[in-house]
């Protein structure tokens, strides 16, 4: 028997995704946040923004992990990352591997804020 909670699918624009929250406590006006996520082979966050600072461990598979550019950008298992927040930051997160991606997130949210905001595909990405 775990003591941890349970992953539970995301939603939709997410495919092949599901997350379990671990940590949540709220400093002044921010938010902290502890999340892991599983993306399957062929799974997506969809693209989407944060409109607080992530700070993100990759195990796993490979992270694909594009921007609004559609440029490629990926990262390694072991790879920490910081992630920048706003719209100006638009990206998707993709498991592009034969093996689940796990991410362990931590999220430094304003209080109230989304984990993250739905935005349409670019037009690069077809």
């Amino acid at each position: 028997m775990s003591l941890l909670p349970e992953f539970r699918s995301n939603p939709a624009p997410a495919v092949g995704t599901r997350s379990r929250l671990l940590l949540r406590l709220r400093l002044g006006r921010r938010e902290v946040l502890l999340r892991q996520t599983i993306i399957e082979p062929g799974g997506d966050s969809g693209w989407h923004y944060h409109d607080g600072t992530l700070i993100v461990l990759v195990t796993g598979a490979p992270l694909d992990h594009p921007g609004y550019d559609c440029r490629p950008v990926r990262y390694r298992p072991g790879r920490v990352f910081r992630e920048p927040s706003g719209p100006g930051h638009r990206h998707l997160a993709r498991n592009s591997g034969d093996r689940p991606l796990r991410l362990t997130v931590l999220y430094l949210n304003p209080v109230g804020s989304p984990l993250s905001r739905g935005v349409p595909s670019p037009p690069c990405a077809g």
